[in-house]
């Protein structure tokens, strides 16, 4: 069996990261419109211990310009200044830029949520990060955690075709990212599948085409359905397909863990 250095050489030492509930609420034109901000969402760093699909929702090409901008390992720096240089290089140019969340998740370790208000930094950024790095918590999460691959999203594919921003639905998406992150804190795999199952909700009312669009001829919103009442929650990855994520404290037929990184690595 290969040990970690021959995946390290096979897939790189920079993290993967997991976006949990509350993904959106890091775009601006999302969180400029929340009633009662902040909202929050929840990232979670994961050891690069298996090549996650692109177009999937597992910020593989943010992973990518991390690489090529640092050679494959972050500088000592402070993690905020990280996150907005690595913003900066994937967002150069772009009329559509990847939301920071992508880059909070591949810097910081462990659990974190990241509250959004469109009146610190424009919404660009966290106004706040909350971050659980015990390994206590990170080895739980690691057991009602499992990854379903799907598909990736199609070529020439987007979800931002057709929106439906209605503030009440911004208000309850930023409250998935606050109640994922208590359920994971208390340790409660009930709360946090109910927190996917909500995320999911608010997904299919405010970007309808994350989940329906022409170009994906997969029915996800019944492989949705399927899962979400069979285990305490299920979400997708990210828009148009990727991996389901699925809350089980019971083995998920198909699917596999992951490796929480509870310590920040990336320096030593």
């Amino acid at each position: 069996m290969k040990g970690p250095s021959s995946l390290n050489t096979a897939f790189g030492s920079i993290p993967n990261r997991l976006q949990l509930a509350g993904g959106w609420i890091d775009q601006p034109f999302v969180s400029r419109l929340n009633p009662c901000p902040p909202g929050a969402m929840v990232v979670v760093q994961i050891e690069p211990n298996f090549r996650p699909m692109d177009r999937s929702g597992l910020a593989t090409g943010t992973r990518a310009v991390a690489s090529r901008l640092w050679r494959g390992r972050p500088p000592n720096r402070p993690l905020d200044e990280l996150v907005r240089k690595l913003y900066e290089a994937e967002n150069k140019g772009k009329d559509e830029p990847s939301g920071s969340q992508d880059m909070v998740g591949l810097i910081y370790p462990g659990v974190n949520r990241l509250d959004y208000d469109y009146a610190a930094n424009g919404g660009v950024f966290p106004a706040h990060i909350e971050s659980l790095t015990s390994a206590r918590h990170a080895r739980w999460l690691e057991t009602v955690l499992y990854l379903l691959p799907v598909e990736p999203r199609p070529l020439g594919y987007t979800p931002l075709g057709f929106k439906q921003l209605e503030p009440k639905w911004v208000a309850r998406l930023g409250q998935t990212g606050m109640d994922c992150f208590d359920a994971i804190k208390k340790m409660n795999a009930d709360e946090l599948g109910a927190s996917f199952n909500e995320t999911m909700r608010c997904w299919e009312k405010l970007l309808p085409h994350v989940v329906a669009h022409p170009l994906i001829k997969i029915d996800l919103k019944a492989i949705l359905r399927i899962y979400q009442r069979r285990f305490p929650g299920a979400m997708f990855s990210g828009c148009g397909g990727g991996y389901l994520i699925v809350v089980s404290e019971d083995p998920v037929p198909g699917a596999f863990k992951v490796k929480v990184r509870s310590k920040d690595t990336n320096h030593a």
